[in-house]
């Protein structure tokens, strides 16, 4: 990969992430104080991502696999989400609202895949490029984290600016995306089926057992995510912590320092391992955010934010990597769309139609109960990883594609 290409990929991924933490980690705090949202309606909120993920994979089989260049896909969707965005930091009431950022999602939701599958393209050795350009992704996370800290929206009511910073950010990305490395639509011959072209040919995936459980494991750890997102940054400011997006940003300092070490930790752990110890973080952090406070307990919130980078990378990076060296050349861009359903999609919709209600059930006079709260993801979590641990048969081996590329580094 040439130097260019990679400073190029490397800013999309920046504002590719700097986009969605500009409005998403605050989400549930604007809701609830600014447009007086319910729990119940703070999920609803959270639950077009969902939407936006089940329709991604049907788009980017459409169009990337077969059709048009995934960058110019890019650069449409972003811009036409820049308007979105503006118009949304105007709402007035959750519904007026709920439908801009329904439609929204569904225009950001496939540029997740696209990113991936743009950069993918460009790379021989995907699992020794791709984390040092990925982790500009998380890095572009903590700035919008710590600019809105830094200017102190949360405490001054006026976290609708978020959404006119993200509108920026994703203007600026859509017109980039005309000039990052071209990558067209794979050259295929024989007869076009309905399945290839809504990107349902990726599905064959599933046919691999071992594959399957990953694939229903992605599925089933996102309910307890869901209570992560909508939920941690509202928690954060009821427990009485100061700039609470900007220390949420400590999350993925955190999971830049795992992501530039995801080569050595595949080399000595392998895919079983990297994946149970991903899910093992989720239950420690929400034990940690049931017991923690700004007081004694300051410290278990501070290690419930940090361990996000294990979290993400153990599990969501290595299934991208996984996802992508089982696929090949030919369905890259439609199994990136197919994981991002069963995570984003699926998985988050579960976990959003349950926390709300959750959430709403222990409400006290001071706010929520949140000791009781976070004890039900983590009882989830814990579910999800024994199951993965007894019945994932792949122990430390690794697809093909991956142990090659990560030998290459020694």
């Amino acid at each position: 990969m040439t130097s260019s290409n990679r400073i190029k990929l490397s800013t999309m991924m920046f504002l590719e992430f700097f986009i969605w933490g500009a409005w998403f980690v605050t989400l549930g705090t604007f809701l609830v104080k600014d447009l007086n949202a319910s729990g119940t309606q703070t999920s609803l909120a959270y639950l077009t991502q969902s939407i936006g993920a089940i329709i991604a994979p049907f788009i980017i089989g459409l169009i990337a696999d077969r059709y048009f260049s995934a960058q110019k896909i890019l650069g449409v969707l972003h811009i036409a989400g820049s308007i979105l965005l503006w118009v949304a930091s105007s709402a007035v009431g959750f519904d007026g609202f709920f439908p801009i950022i329904v439609v929204y999602m569904i225009v950001y939701m496939p540029t997740l895949a696209l990113v991936n599958s743009v950069s993918f393209r460009q790379m021989a050795n995907p699992a020794k490029e791709f984390p040092p350009i990925r982790v500009l992704g998380t890095i572009g996370w903590i700035v919008a984290g710590v600019i809105i800290g830094y200017l102190n929206w949360e405490q001054a009511n006026q976290l609708s600016l978020t959404f006119k910073m993200a509108s920026g950010a994703s203007a600026i990305l859509g017109v980039l995306s005309f000039f990052l490395p071209a990558t067209p639509p794979v050259k295929r011959s024989g007869k076009v089926t309905v399945n290839e072209v809504l990107g349902l040919d990726a599905l064959r995936l599933l046919k691999n057992k071992s594959y399957l459980l990953f694939f229903l494991s992605s599925i089933a750890i996102c309910i307890p995510l869901a209570f992560y997102y909508n939920f941690t940054n509202l928690y954060l400011n009821e427990a009485g912590m100061k700039s609470a997006a900007a220390i949420q940003a400590l999350g993925q300092v955190s999971e830049t320092v795992f992501m530039l070490l995801i080569p050595v930790f595949f080399l000595k752990l392998g895919v079983k391992k990297m994946l149970a110890i991903g899910m093992l973080a989720w239950v420690l952090r929400y034990l940690f955010f049931s017991f923690g406070n700004v007081d004694a307990n300051y410290w278990m919130l501070i290690m419930g934010i940090v361990l996000h980078g294990v979290c993400y990378d153990f599990f969501f990076v290595t299934g991208q990597i996984y996802t992508d060296a089982l696929a090949g050349e030919r369905f890259k861009s439609a199994a990136q769309g197919i994981i991002t359903l069963a995570t984003y999609g699926v998985g988050m919709m579960i976990g959003s139609l349950v926390s709300g209600p959750v959430v709403d059930a222990y409400i006290t006079s001071e706010g929520h109960d949140w000791h009781i709260i976070w004890l039900i993801p983590a009882a989830i979590a814990a579910v999800v990883m024994l199951l993965f641990i007894i019945y994932f048969k792949d122990n430390n081996k690794q697809p093909q594609g991956i142990h090659e590329s990560i030998n290459e580094q020694r």
